[in-house]
Order: C-alpha cells, then structure tokens, then sequence
C-alpha cells in the first residue's frame, strides 16, 4: 500500500479545480472541515487538514463526512474526490474498525473515477482479511455488487457479479446462496436489466430456492422504472398466486412510485383505488409517490409567490384532466392522518418529517379540515396546544433552509392562521388550542 503523503499528493493532482459547498446531511464540523478544503490549493495544507480533523472529531462525524463523500447521490459529485485520503487518514486511527460496506463504497468509486490501482488494493486487502471466513467474504462481494450499482459502473459491476456467479456454483451454503441471489437479482434491477434478474429468479426455483418477496418487488420495480408495466402487472399475478406474499403497501408504493416516475396518472387512481378497495393502507410513501407526479401541483411550490390553493375545495378547482382524478383517489381520505397526527388535552400535533413538499402541502389541506371538524365536536376536548412540526432544515438541500418549513410558513401567512415559528424550536409552529379553534371557525365561515 501506497503512504498517505504519497495517497494524497496522488488524489491532489488528478482532483478538478473547482469550488464546491458542502451538502446538508453533514454535521457542522464536517461542513467547516470540507469548507476549508475548497479554499485550499497545496496538498500539505490539505494533509495536515485532514490528520487533525480526523484526530480532534468524534468517531461518528468522521465516519459521517466519509459516508457524505461516498454517497452517489450527492449534489456535488466532486466531493467525492476527498473520500480516498480521507478514509486512508481514518483507517490509522486507534479507534477504525474495518467495514465491509464503506470499503465496498469506496471501492466502486474509485472505480467509476478511473483509479484502478487503489481499487485492486482495497479489493485484495479486503479478500486477504476475509478469505478464511466464507460468508463475511460473499457478504462483502454483495456490498461490492450493490456499490457498483448504486454507481452506475457497468465494469466494476461485472467484477463483482462475475465473482458472485462463481461462488453460487462452488458453495455449498444455503444461506450464501440465498444472499448472493438476493444482491444479484436487485442488483440487476438497478442496473436496468430486470429480463436478466427474472431469468435468475427461475434458477433459484431450479436450485431449489424458493425466491422471497424481495426478489419479486425487485423485478417488478425493475419492470416497472423502465415502463414495462404488462411484465410489471404479470410479476404482481405471479405474487397474487403465492399465498405467502401479500401485495401489502410496501409492494403498492413500489408499484405507484414507477407509474409516478412515467406520469401515468390513471394506472395510479386504478391502484389506489385497489388499495382502497383491499384495505391496503395509504402511508408515507403512498403520498409522496403521488404528489411527486403531479406537476401543476409541484410548478405551483415551487415558487410560492406564485399562489397557491389553501383549501382542498380550491385545489380540486384549479386541478384539471387525470392529475385531478389522482389527486381527488388520494385525498378522499383522512386516514392517513392517523399515522402522522396525535391528539390529547395537552398538544395536537402534526408532524410532517417524511413528507415531501406535494404531500406535506396535501396533507396540511386534509389536517386543516380534520382540525375544523375535531375542535367542533363535542367528542374531541379543546387541546392546550396546537403544533406543526416540520423540521429545521438540516437534511435539507440547502442547510437550514427547510422547504417544507417555508411552506408551511407561507400557508400560515397567507391564512392569517395564529400559528407562529417556535422560539424555542425553529422547526415547529405553535399556537394555543383555542386560538386555532376560532381562526377557523371563522376562516370556514367566510369561506
């Protein structure tokens, strides 16, 4: 193995000169860490950064940035050039203990970046430590398969797929087997090759492995994301007729999400409508699969100057052809509610972590209502409190700038509501429960 100096003189002069800003799901040491690096251009300065980040930060913010420059989803793709003498300062310290799947990442982005060299070493380091022990080896080739993957790189993916090919002929092991099929099928799904993973589905039926669910939904997605949908609807029969998998929301998500992603409104109000019909429940996942899809609502939030319906009866107005049928399936509902509302005489809150900016604007519509209806019921006592909790922004794209946080704040302006930004958390809005209960008495009123 090469030395650190020699690692990271190496990296310096092939890394593009440019600036960069740092993504939000750092930690704000990690942010001022890669900030000074941007601003440096000597590879000394940039070594002796690094050894004293390394030497003066907690375990779990190194490995943090580290993970943050690994990540292929990255705003910044750039970043990554720092991962590899990063993660060789963070190998020597006292407190490092090899991990299969940050050394699986790293490899495959060497890779996809052309260094070949340091891509071999970490791979034969990696087979050297874990040669005598058979399942934490085919593990690692797992990790290494869904790296490449992740990355989109066709020639490490084809490394690390040919090696696990091998290894489903010469093992003995069941469970070795059962894990590689796992890693290759929804490895071949996202490399867009679901043919090839429905092929490696019947070998496992051959071989006596009965597949699992996860194999199905992973050929299905694949089907699915590249709009296949007959073999995807034939995939969804194929379960239908085993018992043991259920079409449970998970799989429906999964099946909204790949008619979200081609726009195809109806096939969604068909599912949701089978959904509702099976007593399939909405979630999440269900919302933001369909609010994504909807581009008058989405044009709208973006720019929020722009206006913006405050009312499900205004929204169903502005909305026309089948983004309005889609909308009007998934909002028929409050019972969505139920999942990310709770209700007490001390608080009423509503949180909004998960959501995307379509669906948090959707499901504020329907708790606006819900609120309306509840604080008028007899049933229901008048909480002291009543909070929306929508985050601070810290995993937003942009630190500290929640989209869904502006939002919410627009609405609440645009409304006259007396829910205001927390002092006390920057990431809630508060009011006291009477105080809700007359702003909308009198809004419905009006209204």
């Amino acid at each position: 193995m090469m030395t650190t100096s020699l690692q990271l003189q190496l990296w310096w002069n092939q890394r593009p000169n440019r600036g960069f800003t740092v993504e939000s799901t750092l930690t704000k040491q990690g942010q001022r860490f890669l900030t000074k690096l941007a601003t440096s251009g000597d590879a000394s300065y940039i070594n002796n950064l690094i050894r004293r980040f390394v030497h003066s930060s907690p375990k779990s913010v190194s490995l943090t940035t580290l993970s943050h420059l690994l990540s292929p989803s990255t705003s910044q793709p750039h970043l990554s050039s720092l991962a590899f003498p990063l993660y060789t300062r963070i190998a020597e310290a006292p407190w490092f203990s090899w991990n299969p799947k940050i050394v699986a990442d790293l490899a495959a982005l060497l890779d996809k970046q052309g260094q070949h060299e340091a891509f071999e070493a970490l791979i034969c380091e990696a087979t050297s430590k874990l040669e005598s022990r058979s399942r934490d080896l085919a593990l690692f080739y797992c990790k290494l398969l869904e790296s490449h993957s992740k990355q989109g790189s066709e020639r490490g993916f084809e490394i690390a797929y040919s090696y696990l090919n091998q290894l489903l002929h010469s093992s003995s092991s069941v469970y070795i087997k059962r894990r590689v099929y796992e890693y290759m099928v929804s490895g071949l799904c996202a490399m867009d090759r679901p043919r090839e993973a429905e092929e490696l589905v019947e070998d496992m039926r051959i071989k006596g492995l009965e597949p699992s669910a996860f194999e199905l939904r992973s050929v299905m997605y694949g089907y699915g994301r590249l709009g296949l949908f007959e073999d995807l609807e034939r995939i969804v029969d194929q379960m239908e007729e085993r018992e043991e998998f259920d079409i449970d929301t998970v799989c429906s998500n999964m099946v909204l999400s790949t008619y979200g992603i081609h726009g195809e409104h109806m096939k969604m109000v068909y599912w949701l409508q089978r959904m509702r019909n099976s007593g399939i429940p909405f979630s999440i996942r269900t919302y933001n699969s369909v609010s994504n899809s909807c581009p008058t609502i989405m044009r709208k939030l973006v720019d929020l100057r722009g206006g913006f319906p405050l009312s499900i009866a205004e929204l169903n107005a502005g909305l026309e052809g089948n983004e309005a049928i889609v909308v009007r399936e998934l909002i028929g509902s409050s019972a969505i509610l139920e999942e990310v509302m709770v209700w007490d005489s001390k608080q009423a809150k509503l949180d909004l972590h998960g959501l995307h900016l379509g669906s948090s604007y959707l499901v504020m519509l329907l708790w606006l209502e819900e609120m309306h209806r509840r604080l008028n019921d007899s049933n229901y006592s008048i909480p002291a409190e009543v909070v929306v909790v929508c985050g601070s922004g810290k995993h937003s794209n942009v630190r500290g700038e929640s989209p869904v946080k502006m939002l919410v704040k627009e609405m609440m302006v645009n409304m006259r509501s007396p829910l205001k930004i927390d002092r006390k958390n920057n990431g809630c809005f508060v009011a006291k429960g009477k105080a809700v209960r007359d702003w909308l008495c009198l809004r419905y009123e009006l209204s």
